[in-house]
């Protein structure tokens, strides 16, 4: 193991200039024009597989982005671990806010920026280098590895659970292993035990055949501008309540225990909103800012936009105008239930000024992980050696909806070992990873693929 840990300490400027030309691959899954770049990224993933020792890599096509799927077994008697990442990126818009170019990696007080440091690249990178690191020493891995890397996450995983359900067996393992999520805080190690779900959704509102001159019309006709922000601002009541009907009947209630430990975690409102830049929270009234980002459903307007944009003024009063939305979900609640109460909700309260149409675009659902289960176990205990602290347990806001089908399709629990922080601006300009837990992130994935045989003897 000093060996190990030693030759990780030895390479990490060899660990950052192979990750930077990761970075570099712009692997945008949502824009048409980074197609061939997320293929190339595709097929960087496979060969850093086979480069470091996983001898049976290729890549899977599907009708989106192809699925990278790599494996060592060594011994059917050691546990497997399915590891589940993605190499697909967000867009990096607005471009202009970025202090760096977004795929030119740059490292800036201890932090390395590009777009995917994070999410996902830089902790899918940390566990490529733990397996190359154990495997330049050993002849084998003490686990059976088994890597699906995927290029469609940040769209919805379309295709992702086909293959699933069409390859179980090549699948088979003992439990999913991801790192995609964040920890507390710098310092302060943390598992993520629940994640909650997604129902992201589109509205369209249609006015006039035609944008009009808005001093012609404008009185006469409704705006579908002004009436797309009705709508929206009608979704939340004074309190911060989501006002569709039917949207809290499947919310469960918080546990006195689980608020009890929330209350407990090294939490600031000041600090927290000193950070973000604002003056004053806002959110559902009667609970705690942990408990609105972790264990509270929320709807949220992603994006809207609608006539004249552009440099200088066009007096126009346009004929249509979209909006995004997304609802995060908790355990119980389903995106599909939730798509139809949502659209349900919009076509009724929507004026007969205009024309309005809602379609769901990708969901997803919650999910907790058991905090007893091994794999959780063997993960406290490899963070407590690769960082020196006994790890908090926490919840986290985002979602990652494979996470639901692994356990419906392969009756596998997930362990989800992240290394970012939660201020490591995810889909965000300036998008970073801290690298002291990029390096903790390898000697953590090393600790915790030594550790997880003796964990499931003991069970």
């Amino acid at each position: 193991m000093k060996k190990i840990l030693s030759f990780v300490d030895s390479s990490k400027q060899n660990y950052l200039d192979e990750l930077k030309t990761f970075l570099a691959i712009p692997s945008v899954s949502s824009q048409k024009d980074c197609d061939n770049d997320t293929r190339r990224c595709a097929e960087w993933v496979r060969d850093q597989m086979l480069i470091i020792g996983l001898s049976k890599s290729q890549i899977f096509e599907t009708k989106g982005h192809p699925i990278v799927f790599g494996e060592l077994i060594t011994d059917s008697k050691k546990p497997t671990i399915l590891f589940y990442g993605h190499y697909d990126v967000q867009p990096v818009d607005p471009l202009n806010l970025w202090t760096t170019p977004p795929f030119e990696a740059d490292v800036r007080n201890g932090n390395l920026y590009a777009r995917g440091s994070v999410d996902d690249k830089g902790q899918v990178f940390a566990h490529f280098k733990a397996i190359e690191a154990i495997l330049k020493h050993e002849k084998e891995l003490p686990v059976n590895i088994k890597m699906l890397i995927e290029g469609e996450e940040e769209v919805g995983s379309a295709n992702l659970e086909n293959f699933v359900k069409e390859n179980k067996k090549m699948l088979k393992a003992d439990l999913v292993l991801i790192s995609d999520s964040a920890m507390y805080a710098k310092g302060i190690p943390s598992i993520c035990y629940g994640l909650r779900g997604l129902a992201y959704m589109e509205i369209e509102v249609v006015g006039p055949n035609r944008d009009l001159h808005s001093g012609s019309f404008g009185g006469a006709v409704h705006n579908p501008i002004q009436a797309l922000s009705e709508i929206i601002s009608s979704l939340h009541d004074e309190n911060g309540k989501v006002t569709i009907p039917g949207f809290y009947n499947d919310v469960q209630k918080i546990t006195s225990k689980e608020r009890k430990a929330f209350s407990k975690l090294p939490f600031s409102d000041k600090k927290y909103m000193k950070d973000l830049g604002i003056a004053k929270l806002y959110g559902e009234k009667g609970f705690s800012t942990n408990e609105r980002t972790w264990v509270r459903p929320t709807l949220e307007c992603n994006g809207i936009w609608g006539g004249y944009t552009e440099e200088g003024a066009k007096t126009v009063l346009p004929s249509k105008a979209t909006a995004k939305i997304s609802m995060r979900l908790v355990p119980n609640q389903t995106s599909k239930k939730m798509e139809k109460l949502f659209s349900n909700h919009i076509k009724k309260i929507a004026p007969k000024s205009i024309q309005v149409s809602v379609k769901a675009l990708h969901g997803g659902e919650a999910v907790v992980t058991p905090l007893k289960s091994p794999g959780v176990k063997a993960a406290v205990s490899a963070l407590q050696k690769a960082f020196g602290k006994s790890p908090l347990f926490q919840r986290e806001g985002g979602s990652i909806p494979i996470v639901v089908q692994f356990k419906h399709l392969l009756g596998l629990d997930t362990v989800l070992l992240g290394f970012g922080l939660p201020d490591e601006n995810a889909h965000s300009p300036d998008e970073h990873i801290n690298l002291d837990n990029f390096f903790g992130g390898i000697r953590t994935a090393i600790y915790f693929y030594y550790d997880l045989p003796q964990f499931l003897k003991k069970g």
